[in-house]
């Protein structure tokens, strides 16, 4: 099954994420199939926290990926913050 969800990136104490597309049978950090965006919690200033490219996404989801709970979150705060 495809699952759409964060792979950790970044040092120690400045976490970055990956927002991939991955089987789900592969480690959290290992191998996908495709990177749809980014999630920086510690973006600061001007930076961008948060890129999602919605027409992959959608792509993905009309074709049976399932979103993890933290990725589902994060597309509906970055549909609320678009609105």
């Amino acid at each position: 099954m495809v699952v759409i969800r964060l792979a950790r990136g970044g040092a120690k104490k400045r976490p970055f994420y990956n927002i991939v597309a991955a089987d789900s049978r592969n480690r959290r950090d290992g191998r996908f199939i495709e990177r749809i965006g980014f999630y920086n919690p510690v973006a600061s200033g001007a930076e961008q926290s948060l890129r999602i490219a919605t027409d992959r996404l959608t792509y993905w989801q009309q074709n049976g990926a399932q979103l993890s709970p933290t990725v589902a979150r994060l597309v509906k705060q970055s549909a609320k913050a678009a609105a």
